[in-house]
């Protein structure tokens, strides 16, 4: 039977979820944003918090909304209205990463049984950033089983007016050999500047495999389908992404053995340039849903 527990330290409030016999948990950070710190399968780790660096700086599995990336100089112009975001990217003089990651989350369901465990997670924007002023409702819905995750957003305009917005996830993947490779069908990657902030696409045939071995990635690509694999010696994680996250942002932290593999429905500097840039009109209800599969190899390497 899966079990779910809440606990409180200095660091805030986390859910844990465990499955009866053990192999499967994950700890889920209600006061970051609902962002899920670790991710265990078959007593193998698979999504890590890189708990040794602070959390705003890895944002680590952050839900990025409303938007994904960056936000040149945090200005952008919406039907005729010009906003001015925080820049909490320093060196770059950007805004990074949405509104939401260092939110309170209330649990507002949750249900277990023998093969699973689902929790809602809810978030309700009241007291809007003056940067972007529109009130709006988000839900998280995890779904834990013995071999998977889902991760389901809902995003609800409670505002009376349309606002702009893209949405991502900020997952690190345990990378812990030199062989990992990623699987993903791509021919556009996005250009950017020393800032990372996009500039065009342009046409690049992506190896497929991905060999990861000393690679240092900070890069975004156009996904021709819904399918992104990521292969290690110890285990294999197929992620399915919805039609509408079509971009994939890749980044290797240094000194880290991880990897962020990070669909986004948009890009760096959507709100202005309007790659991705979706509109959520009052009332209107946005969803968007990622599966993880994960297979775990055995253990030859030990």
């Amino acid at each position: 039977m899966f079990k779910v527990h809440k606990t409180s330290s200095g660091k805030g409030q986390t859910l844990q979820i465990t499955s009866g016999c053990k192999t499967t948990k994950a700890n889920i950070s209600l006061s970051n944003g609902g962002s899920l710190e670790q991710l265990v399968i078959g007593n193998e780790e698979i999504i890590t918090n890189l708990s040794h660096l602070p959390y705003n700086h890895t944002y680590a599995s952050s839900i990025l909304f409303p938007f994904a990336n960056r936000i040149k100089d945090g200005k952008y112009r919406f039907m005729g209205e010009n906003y001015n975001l925080e820049c909490n990217e320093t060196a770059g003089n950007n805004a990074l990463h949405g509104l939401v990651y260092n939110k309170k989350f209330n649990v507002v369901e949750q249900n277990c049984n023998s093969k699973s465990a689902l929790v809602r997670l809810s978030y309700n924007e009241i007291e809007p950033h003056p940067g972007f002023t529109f009130l709006f409702t988000i839900n998280l819905i995890y779904k834990i089983s013995l071999n998977a995750m889902t991760l389901e957003i809902e995003i609800t305009n409670t505002d009376r007016i349309p606002f702009p917005f893209t949405i991502g996830w900020h997952p690190y993947f345990v990378m812990n050999d030199t062989q990992s490779s990623l699987e993903f069908n791509s021919t556009q990657k996005l250009e950017s500047d020393e800032r990372n902030i996009t500039t065009g696409i342009t046409v690049l045939k992506t190896p497929n495999p991905l060999y990861l071995n000393n690679m240092s990635l900070d890069d975004a690509f156009v996904l021709e389908d819904n399918n992104v694999a990521f292969d290690t010696q110890r285990y294999r994680a197929n992620l399915t992404v919805c039609d509408e996250s079509k971009y994939l942002q890749l980044y290797t932290p240094k000194h880290d053995n991880a990897i962020a593999i990070e669909p986004m429905t948009g890009v760096s500097d959507s709100f202005n340039n309007g790659i991705g840039l979706k509109k959520l009109n009052p009332k209107e209800k946005f969803n968007i849903k990622w599966i993880l599969n994960i297979s775990i190899k055995p253990k030859q390497y030990e």
